[in-house]
């Protein structure tokens, strides 16, 4: 399922009133855990709904309707908490980690296109990523023989960028460059994309680059593989983009929103579940009892455990 228990826990308190079905007098609903399950099983693994259904002794046609049900449950009741759209403060946040982490100012985020659903055709997934690999903005569904320019400049978030409805930050000053006066925050994109205010490219060209322009370009790919790092976490935990998806054009659009908020809901829980505290000071019996079992037990050291291989 790619969640462990309590993580599994969480988001079925999440979504369990909105997949929770009322039994009958001619049978017994599936429960909304193993609704979830179904689910998760086939973004995790990507295998067909017939697959599926021989594992868990339900008819494919259940499994197709139980998954098309979740999706949308786990998209409506985990977006406004785990990808909101991101407020002035918020852009200011992401530019101070991108600064911290990537040594990249004002940068807001990186944008890039995936595409899904390979095979006769595709969709685009378009997203802005922050530092941590986090989806902050994502569009789907644009077709796959668009560009990545094209992508964004007919999406509501190219949309929002070429209007100024976005609410981001004003212009600031770049540190060690105050001689250059306030400069805007930017998206850092490839060379796919065009070169605007708000969207940053590389330099074109590479063996004929100045030195700061190559130092430019090799900062500005750092900042930029926060997508691509992305786009591989996302592969690589919901095994559905390896393969073809066999299902209809409208449910691969669920399935890659759903799969993205999921992303974002183990990024940002995976140091809290997954790694409990330990304790911070260990007693002094424990720590000798340890020290002991690491060092041999020396007779010409009185019973002090001996770092040396003789005395």
């Amino acid at each position: 399922f790619r969640l462990d228990r309590t993580q599994f826990d969480v988001l079925l308190r999440r979504v369990g009133p909105l997949i929770c079905k009322d039994n009958t007098r001619f049978r017994r609903a599936i429960s909304p855990g193993e609704r979830l399950a179904i689910c998760l099983r086939f973004l995790a693994t990507g295998d067909s709904y017939r697959s599926i259904a021989f594992s868990y002794r339900v008819g494919h046609s259940t499994v197709a309707g139980i998954v098309a049900e979740v999706l949308k449950a786990i998209w409506d009741s985990m977006v406004e908490d785990y990808m909101p759209v991101p407020s002035t403060e918020d852009w200011r946040d992401i530019a101070a980690e991108f600064y911290h982490r990537w040594n990249f100012p004002n940068c807001l985020g990186s944008i890039d296109g995936k595409h899904v659903y390979k095979g006769t055709f595709s969709i685009v997934l378009l997203a802005v990523v922050d530092a941590r690999y986090c989806f902050r903005i994502i569009d789907v569904g644009s077709y796959g023989k668009s560009s990545d320019g094209g992508t964004l400049a007919n999406c509501p978030f190219g949309n929002g960028l070429r209007s100024g409805t976005l609410g981001l930050p004003e212009d600031t000053l770049l540190p060690g460059a105050e001689h250059l006066g306030p400069q805007p925050h930017v998206f850092v994109t490839d060379e796919a994309f065009p070169l605007r205010r708000n969207l940053m490219r590389p330099f074109p060209g590479t063996t004929t680059l100045p030195s700061r322009h190559k130092v430019f370009n090799y900062r500005l790919s750092r900042a930029r593989l926060t997508v691509e790092n992305a786009f591989g976490i996302l592969a690589a935990q919901w095994r559905m983009y390896r393969r073809v998806i066999g299902v209809s054009p409208d449910h691969v659009e669920a399935c890659v929103k759903a799969t993205c908020v999921l992303h974002n809901f183990l990024r940002r829980t995976a140091g809290s579940v997954r790694n409990p505290p330990t304790l911070a000071v260990e007693g002094e019996e424990h720590q000798q009892s340890r020290e002991q079992q690491r060092f041999p037990r020396c007779l010409a050291c009185e019973g002090d455990p001996c770092r040396l291989l003789l005395c």
